[in-house]
């Protein structure tokens, strides 16, 4: 009887983060069974009481560094994956970081002449340097002066929250939209071809038309994705 390889996560079946994981894997790690487990608290109980000792596990679990609730949740995870060998986990501040930190996410949204370029410079100079700041390894975000411009109650968000509004802000009204409920079509699907499309109906991919397969390859490619799957073993077709 061959090994299976799953992938836990706490998110529920219908949203956004869920829709992502499925599609990605699919074009990545065909192989690998994606379950969600409906929430952090339920994902924490299922590691925990899992006895089956045969197959392969890894977990994806928000690594949202200042919610505490999840920090203490996270800890409780560690120590149970750290008394089984074949559990596994991936460590992801959250699925909205995910996609704001990949490094083509300007260039797809938008295209060359776009007014959202100028419309959104607040939100996307916010996103340079909150990236660049955390890939430092320097986490106190909050001082960041485009960052505190950005969001006038910095103070009372945590990082998912805060890379969940600049995902927002930078993707509405655009194909590759998302919100806790809603991917857009531009993420999970190939590029299209729009028999009567208006003249503002581009992207960044308009000239590219990439096909869902090397869409997946290039987030995985271009965000922290890469490093993570390596770290727990996950092979990746490419």
């Amino acid at each position: 009887m061959s090994c299976k390889t799953y992938l836990w996560i706490e998110d529920r079946k219908g949203k956004a983060s869920y829709i992502f994981w499925e599609i990605l894997m699919q074009q990545l790690c065909p192989d690998v069974i994606v379950e969600s487990k409906k929430n952090n608290s339920e994902l924490v109980k299922a590691v925990k009481t899992l006895t089956d000792e045969d197959n392969r596990y890894i977990i994806v679990f928000d690594n949202s560094f200042d919610n505490m609730q999840l920090y203490m949740e996270q800890k409780i995870l560690k120590k149970s994956v750290d008394n089984k060998d074949n559990v596994f986990m991936v460590h992801l501040i959250c699925f909205e970081y995910t996609l704001l930190e990949f490094d083509k996410l300007i260039s797809w949204i938008y295209a060359s002449d776009d007014e959202f370029l100028i419309k959104r410079a607040g939100a996307i100079s916010a996103r340079e340097k909150l990236i660049k700041t955390l890939h430092s390894g320097e986490l106190n975000y909050k001082v960041i002066q485009e960052v505190m411009e950005y969001d006038n109650n910095i103070d009372d968000h945590n990082i998912e929250q805060l890379s969940a509004k600049l995902l927002f802000d930078l993707t509405r009204n655009t194909g590759f939209e998302v919100s806790k409920g809603v991917i857009g079509d531009c993420w999970i699907k190939s590029c299209c071809d729009w028999l009567d499309r208006h003249n503002n109906d581009i992207c960044g991919l308009d000239n590219t038309r990439l096909s869902i397969a090397n869409k997946m390859k290039s987030i995985y490619v271009g965000t922290s994705l890469n490093k993570e799957f390596l770290n727990v073993g996950l092979e990746v077709s490419l």
